[in-house]
């Protein structure tokens, strides 16, 4: 049986809208969250996740963002993302509705590493 703690359950679940005014995650929850999403890195103010990656080529790095793209849309979450070096892709994760992480951050994050496994 998975738990709330599992990774697996993390990209079982969905994202669900968050209003203005819905708080942010406590700092403890992010703490927890965080070892689930191998390869993310908290940003300094703790406000988004951030990931990089560098790909064989230009190609490569847009087919991997169109499919992050997708899982997105799907999702209704979206990650910002930039491509630079031509093979180089920065995503960044954060509910921009609240002004900070939520959990819709954390599911995404444990997604778009499925695309990677």
């Amino acid at each position: 049986m998975t738990t709330p703690n599992d990774a697996t359950n993390l990209t079982s679940q969905r994202c669900e809208a968050c209003r203005p005014g819905t708080p942010t995650l406590p700092h403890e929850e992010v703490e927890r969250l965080l070892p689930q999403v191998s390869g993310w890195t908290l940003s300094n103010d703790g406000t988004s996740l951030h990931w990089t990656k560098r790909f064989a080529d230009f190609a490569e790095a847009l087919a991997f963002v169109n499919k992050v793209g997708e899982i997105a849309e799907a999702e209704d979450h979206h990650p910002d993302f930039r491509i630079h070096g031509y093979r180089n892709v920065d995503l960044d994760l954060s509910t921009h509705a609240i002004g900070g992480l939520s959990r819709n951050d954390f599911i995404m994050a444990a997604k778009i590493n499925e695309l990677l496994a």
